[in-house]
């Protein structure tokens, strides 16, 4: 079984945001010790529990930190942003740490809309430019534009010698089309969606039309393990209730936690080892990306040693 980690850089009680960027550090150390096989960091704005807003700063940081994992953004939320830019700092990281850069695009707004607003005056013509900007994005990584383009003649400095891996994070049809179209790698959102992602999944890979890369698929599942059972169910309640204040079920904790094993994998090694090797056959996917926020830096690690062992069995 084939395992990365997603990182949304929570913030946990009683710690602020430095503590948990160095947090998303010792994470990506731990993760290539483990054998992970690459470590992506999200980017959100103004989310009280999430501390990282600029993914290509961590990175940076991260690569020199660590020596041979994958390292990425999950996501890049490319609405926002030109694509020269955005392939230029991503062209940059991959001078610096080769072989080892993913470029995972994304179009959610990734926080309130107060903060869409100050980031763009066009965040909305931002996302219904998606396919174009993707595509001018993939040409600035590749420096394959038409002769009579524009940009031809201009280079997204410096070019590496391999290109950054470009992913496109999604959670829809709309998604898998689009990377389908472009023979991008897809990385499926299953801990955000409610919809049949297996047969999105297989959507992709039945319209996938080859370009410069190789056809690819992750799978993002949201991951609470624990030695026991109860200790993991404890730790995604108190997680849970941490970052939904205002909902009224929190006083039920049973029906709180079948709500959550919708859309989680939450148990001990042996369960999670089960459900996530069932998620693995539905998808038929490449990888799965583990995501766990619970409220306790040393058992989030934990969380990450249980699991990573299923890659040995």
């Amino acid at each position: 079984m084939k395992l990365s980690i997603l990182d949304q850089a929570p913030i946990l009680s009683g710690m602020n945001a430095q503590e948990a960027l160095q947090q998303s550090v010792l994470l990506a150390q731990k993760g290539e010790e483990l054998g992970y096989s690459r470590y992506w960091i999200a980017e959100h704005h103004d989310l009280n529990n999430l501390a990282c807003s600029a993914p290509e700063i961590m990175l940076a940081h991260i690569g020199s930190q660590t020596a041979t994992i994958r390292i990425g953004a999950g996501a890049i939320l490319l609405p926002y942003y030109k694509p020269y830019k955005i392939a230029e700092v991503f062209n940059m990281l991959e001078t610096l740490f080769p072989g080892r850069i993913d470029l995972g695009i994304g179009r959610a707004p990734g926080g309130p809309a107060e903060a869409s607003l100050a980031l763009s005056d066009h965040y909305l013509k931002g996302v219904w430019n998606l396919p174009h900007s993707l595509e001018e994005l993939l040409h600035f990584l590749n420096h394959d534009f038409p002769q009579d383009h524009q940009f031809s003649n201009l280079q997204a400095s410096p070019r590496p010698v391999d290109s950054p891996r470009p992913w496109l994070l999604g959670t829809s049809r709309k998604s898998a089309k689009l990377a389908a179209e472009n023979g991008m790698a897809y990385a499926f959102a299953h801990f955000m969606s409610d919809v049949d992602g297996p047969s999105i999944v297989s959507n992709y890979r039945e319209n996938y039309k080859q370009r410069l890369g190789t056809m690819e698929t992750i799978v993002a599942v949201s991951v609470i393990c624990a030695e026991r059972t109860e200790k993991a169910e404890e730790l995604a309640l108190d997680w849970y209730k941490k970052t939904h204040l205002n909902e009224q079920e929190l006083k039920d904790d049973k029906a709180l936690l079948s709500k959550m094993n919708k859309k989680m994998v939450i148990g001990n090694r042996e369960e999670v080892g089960e459900k996530l090797t069932q998620l693995q056959h539905d998808y038929c996917c490449d990888e799965l990306m583990i995501n766990t926020n619970v409220d306790c830096f040393e058992s989030r690690l934990k969380s990450y040693q249980l699991i990573a062992d299923l890659q040995k069995a």
